[in-house]
């Protein structure tokens, strides 16, 4: 039973040391990791910014720091020759709050998740919208032709995902998808001919507002898929022939007694299957010739 005093004693010797050594040396004892290149000079000198028990304190900052002077001026009160953008925004936060976003010990690789990154939501409202006071203007091909700020289409947590809206460019290049968008290489679209306006609209590829009547009328009666007709899914060519009475020979028999010679490309004559086309090239709808 006596060793037990003993072995008390022992411990509580052994922690005074521990806490003693931690004043003493707390750079090595209780330091996360190393500090930011900025604050080096700082490495052994723990109170500069931190109080016994307590931490970190924002006030100790802004003791050396001057947030006004963020990014203009050194903490000597030397002017910084070139504006630093990344920083100089600190002017048009609504508090001082630096402990909010910045830990000065770079730390292990490890618990670099944990930390806080920059919220938007420090920033006075009326800069919130602003982005260009501090960000650089995104010069790839979607973004050079806008003259709206970001905020139109990202959120201030996170560039995407974004919501763009293509009223937001110049009238002049709303017919120039191309500038934006790859040309579908797709049979159908290859076809094409003209701007993807004739048949989309900006607010969604889909569905498409193709004019089949421009080439052919499809009445009640030709209602058929896509398939019947071009065969292949080759959009580029055509085919009457399967369809009740459209057999090659009945159609060169009745087109011969006729004397049409050629009536391969049936739509130069039949592009509305309601008008029968006269002799002469004229049409005639419900049984009389056009005047």
């Amino acid at each position: 039973m006596k060793k037990r005093p003993l072995l008390l004693v022992v411990i509580a010797l052994n922690l005074l040391v521990l806490v003693a050594l931690a004043f003493v040396y707390p750079h090595l004892m209780v330091s996360p990791g190393p500090l930011v290149k900025g604050h080096a000079e700082l490495a052994t000198d723990c109170f500069a910014c931190h109080s016994a028990w307590r931490g970190a304190s924002s006030r100790r900052c802004t003791a050396c720091h001057v947030t006004a002077d963020v990014g203009l001026k050194t903490t000597k009160g030397v002017p910084i020759p070139s504006r630093t953008v990344k920083v100089s925004f600190h002017q048009q936060l609504i508090e001082q709050d630096c402990m909010a976003c910045h830990s000065d010990h770079q730390g292990p690789k490890s618990t670099k998740r944990s930390r806080k990154p920059f919220s938007h939501g420090l920033l006075q409202v009326a800069v919130r919208d602003t982005c260009s006071s501090c960000h650089a203007t995104p010069r790839d091909t979607v973004h050079r032709d806008l003259k709206a700020e970001c905020s139109k289409c990202h959120e201030s947590t996170a560039w995407k995902p974004a919501h763009f809206d293509h009223a937001l460019l110049a009238k002049a290049e709303l017919d120039r998808c191309e500038r934006c968008h790859n040309a579908p290489t797709d049979r159908l679209h290859r076809q094409v001919q003209g701007g993807c306006q004739s048949c989309h609209r900006t607010g969604a590829w889909k569905p498409a507002t193709f004019d089949h009547d421009k080439s052919f009328v499809l009445d009640r009666d030709h209602q058929a898929p896509c398939e019947t007709c071009h065969r292949n899914s080759d959009y580029s060519r055509y085919t009457c022939y399967g369809c009740h009475e459209h057999s090659e020979a009945k159609v060169r028999q009745e087109h011969i007694e006729e004397g049409v010679r050629d009536f391969q490309n049936c739509v130069e004559c039949h592009r509305d299957p309601r008008v029968e086309p006269d002799k002469h090239g004229g049409r005639e709808r419900g049984g009389r010739k056009k005047d």
